[in-house]
């Protein structure tokens, strides 16, 4: 199972990025993950961001996001996105997609994508 993150950029504060993240694997049942996004800043451990439930019913969010990032997937294409608003420099990270079957992703997930870098000037 691969999980390939892209989006990642420059950007200045206050603006959008939108993160993807594809999935690939040919035993891959993509549609039995719950998928999540978390990021990791120097220094600093890596932490959630946003998660959505293998049905797609359910959303979470850090608090530090809430109302500005927004997740969702395409069990058709296999993909995971992550649409950030209102960027604030405080969200320049490393931002990493992660995959768990089944129950709610964690910071120990079933998988790891291999990141992609978010840079927010101000």
């Amino acid at each position: 199972v691969q999980l390939q993150a892209s989006g990642g950029g420059l950007v200045q504060a206050g603006g959008s990025l939108r993160l993807s993240c594809a999935a690939s694997g040919r035993t891959f049942s993509f549609s039995r993950y719950a998928l999540g996004w978390f990021r990791q800043a120097p220094g600093k451990e890596r932490e959630f961001v946003a998660r959505i439930s293998w049905t797609g019913g359910s959303t979470d969010y850090a608090d530090s996001v809430k109302g500005r990032f927004t997740i969702s997937r395409d069990n058709a294409k296999k993909m995971v996105y992550l649409q950030m608003n209102s960027l604030r420099p405080e969200d320049t990270a490393v931002y990493y997609c992660a995959a768990t079957y089944g129950g709610a992703v964690t910071i120990k997930p079933d998988y790891w994508g291999q990141g992609t870098q978010v840079t927010v000037s101000s």
